[in-house]
Order: structure tokens, then C-alpha cells, then sequence
């Protein structure tokens, strides 16, 4: 075997990954990834013609790090409607942002899901953190759903609109998830909406990897990380790597096996189907680039569906319509193919068996689970020159796994100068 030797050494080309090799291109650093290709769980694929990400993910251009770290307008950003349509007992329901969505207001206040209330309640408990989201992080953190019975918000906003919504946002639809994060989501879609770049969302990964001075080493999993005198020893299939420092850009359970002192961190999975169907099958669709959720009492298993190539056209080829509908993913809650397909078609209206699907993902290691409370900068140096990163060391986001990395090639940088 090889036996190479680098200043820095990163396990994994995920967003968390890349983003600390960013922050080190003036040391030899060396990223090693054992997929084929760069992104971790930021995935696209490509099936006849359509691009479906793994896994229903969007891009939130209001996140400070994507701004700081991503040339954002080069990502050719495609947006949705900065609002959900909901399914009711009644028909479609539209609540849109008032700001961005004027012309939607009518619609909004007719939609049966504005009460004022209610509204005021949740409205007071996300102002503060519009303009001070640090000093909320110093206050006490509970459960998110304990948090809106303490506000008297337990009706038809939350339950059948922002419990639905959020359940694809946290991977959760119990309100076990931290206050804190979800005030600090909230925050994130007031000020940004959510949007997918032109050529999938694994483009955000690539630019980041198109940037760095060395080539990611792809198809290279490591098998044992060791202590090599005052450096570390990393071991793949194909060679015997040393470095001052080595930095694991993993999730939890692919580091566990690497570092047995780290604490697991339990994860949270979704199932997200693709399918194709004739874009006139959806053209008299209304509003057709907004999200949809599933509003009812009696709800179906899918916690939302999009007609994708409505917001994202460079997702579908010409005459064609792109739709995805998720799932939450997790012990007792797999659903069946047909199941997920009679929801989708029911949520955009189509007639029975018209959704051809393309490909199905499980994605069993979706996000970290952050109950209360929330810890955003927790520990990331295991040992001298051994490090951590990755979105379970911050917030489960795009944001927590750039801010991760930014903040571990600060620490590498301190101890390799």
C-alpha cells in the first residue's frame, strides 16, 4: 500500500467536509470521500432525463453561510412560492407571505387557517429571534410543541398547517425537536425562500469541491484512524495516509466506527418518491409552485408533495412534469409504494394511477435529532489534532454543516501554524 503524507486530513466531502477544507487550502489538505462522487447527503440524481435530489431538499439562500461561503447567483437558484397550499375537507387553501405574495393576501385571509389569535401567539413567540437570534440561544430551550401549549397555540395554525409543514422541514411530527431550532427555522424562512439550484442541489457540493486546490479523492472509505506519534495515521483500501490533523466530517454513526469515543448522535429518515407525468396533467393546477401539505383531520402517510418542475423547470425535460411527495422514515413508519402514490395524486389532483414513478429513496440518515436543548457550537477537537464537524455538531441544516466546518478549519488552522 501507499503510504502518503499531508498537513490536514478530511474524512468526508459532505457540505461540513468541504467547507472545512475551504478554510485550509494554505496547509497540504487532503479530502477523502468514500462515495463515488462529492455531497454527502446532498444528492442528485439523474433518471431519464429528470433530476431527483435524494431525498426533497431545498436550498434557503436567507442562511448566512450560504451567503459567505457559495456564489450563490452561479447556482441559478429556482424559487418556490414563499407559502403552502393545504389540503382541506373544503378544497385547496393557500396561506402565502403577505410581503413577497401580495396579490395572495385575499386568498390568505379567506383560507380559514388565519386566525388572529392563534396567529399573534406564534407571531410573538418568533419576533425576538428576528432581530436577536443570540439571545434567545441563552434562554431556556423545551420541546417545540410543549413550547406552543405554554403559549395557548393548540389550534387549527399549528395542528393543521405548521405541524404538517414542519413535519418535512424536522423530519418529526411529534414537536419533540428543540424550540430553539424551530424559532431559528422560522427565522430562516422569513427572511429567505427556499429554492433549487438549476442543475439539482448537488451542485451546492460541487461548487464548494470545484473551488479547492486538489481534486477530492472519491471512492477512498477510510477503515481506521490511529495515533502515529504526534500526527495520526488513516487507512483506506488503497493506501496509509499520515497528517498532523485529521478532521471527520461524517454523520454520527459513520464516525462511531472511526472514533469510539464520540457519541452517537440518533437520526431522523425520510422516504421521498419521484414521479413523471405529462405537464399538461398539472397545468390547471392553482398556484403550482407552492408546497403542499395535507390540511384534513384524516390525513394521508405523505407530510408533503410539490410539483417540483412548477418552481425548479430545469428539473423535468420539455413536456414533462416533475413531482415528488415525502415521508417520514423511521421504526413503524415505512410506507408502501401505492400508499405514497394515491396520497401524491390525491394532494395534486390527479386522476388514479397518472404518477409514473421514477425512483424512490430511503434515506434513513436524514438529519440529526436535536431535542431541547439546543447546543449550536458543540465540542469539535477529540484529542490533539483529531477533530469533528458536520451538522450533529451545530444545527440540523445546510447552515449548521457550513458553520461546523468554517469553525473547525479555525481550530486545525490554530494548532498546525
Amino acid at each position: 500500500m501507499a503510504v502518503m503524507d499531508c498537513d490536514v486530513l478530511v474524512v468526508g466531502a459532505g457540505l461540513a467536509g468541504l467547507r472545512a477544507a475551504a478554510g485550509l487550502t494554505d496547509r497540504h489538505t487532503e479530502v477523502l470521500e468514500a462515495r463515488p462522487e462529492v455531497g454527502g447527503r446532498v444528492r442528485t440524481e439523474v433518471v431519464d432525463g429528470f433530476r431527483c435530489d435524494v431525498g426533497f431538499q431545498l436550498v434557503n439562500p436567507s442562511y448566512p453561510r450560504l451567503r459567505a461561503d457559495v456564489d450563490l447567483a452561479a447556482l441559478g437558484l429556482q424559487p418556490f412560492v414563499a407559502g403552502v397550499c393545504a389540503r382541506t375537507e373544503d378544497g385547496d387553501v393557500t396561506v402565502a407571505d403577505p410581503r413577497r405574495h401580495p396579490g395572495l393576501l385575499p386568498t390568505t385571509l379567506r383560507s380559514g387557517f388565519v386566525r388572529p389569535v392563534e396567529l399573534a401567539r406564534i407571531a410573538r413567540w418568533v419576533a425576538p429571534v428576528l432581530v436577536a437570534p443570540q439571545r434567545m440561544l441563552t434562554s431556556p430551550d423545551r420541546a417545540w410543541g410543549e413550547a406552543l401549549d405554554r403559549l395557548g397555540a393548540t389550534g387549527t395554525v399549528r395542528h393543521r398547517l405548521l405541524v404538517r409543514f414542519l413535519a418535512g422541514v424536522l423530519l418529526e411530527d411529534d414537536g419533540s425537536s428543540s424550540a430553539h431550532l424551530v424559532r431559528l427555522l422560522l427565522r430562516s424562512f422569513a427572511l429567505g425562500t427556499p429554492s433549487l439550484p438549476r442543475e439539482g442541489v448537488q451542485a451546492l457540493p460541487r461548487q464548494l469541491a470545484d473551488r479547492l486546490p486538489r481534486p477530492v479523492r472519491c471512492s477512498e472509505p477510510v477503515t481506521a484512524i490511529t495515533r502515529a506519534g504526534s500526527g495520526w495515521r488513516v487507512t483506506t483500501e488503497a493506501a496509509t495516509w499520515t497528517a498532523r490533523a485529521v478532521v471527520v466530517a461524517t454523520d454520527t454513526a459513520d464516525a462511531g466506527g472511526l472514533l469510539p469515543d464520540l457519541p452517537p448522535a440518533p437520526m431522523k429518515g425520510v422516504t421521498t418518491w419521484w414521479y413523471a407525468v405529462a405537464a399538461e396533467e398539472v397545468a390547471e393546477l392553482a398556484l403550482p409552485d407552492a408546497l403542499r401539505v395535507d390540511g384534513r383531520e384524516r390525513r394521508g402517510p405523505l407530510v408533503n408533495a410539490a410539483v417540483v418542475s412548477a418552481a425548479a423547470p430545469s428539473y423535468a425535460p420539455p413536456g414533462r412534469a416533475l413531482l415528488q411527495g415525502s415521508a417520514l422514515l423511521g421504526p413503524g413508519q415505512r410506507v408502501t409504494d401505492e400508499a405514497a402514490r394515491r396520497h401524491l395524486e390525491e394532494l395534486l389532483q390527479l386522476a388514479p394511477g397518472r404518477a409514473e414513478l421514477l425512483v424512490r429513496h430511503d434515506v434513513d440518515r436524514g438529519l440529526p435529532a436535536q431535542p431541547p436543548p439546543l447546543h449550536v457550537r458543540q465540542p469539535q477537537q477529540l484529542a490533539p489534532g483529531l477533530f469533528v464537524c458536520g451538522d450533529h455538531r451545530d444545527t440540523g441544516s445546510q447552515q449548521g454543516a457550513l458553520a461546523s466546518g468554517a469553525r473547525v478549519a479555525e481550530l486545525v488552522r490554530a494548532q498546525t501554524a
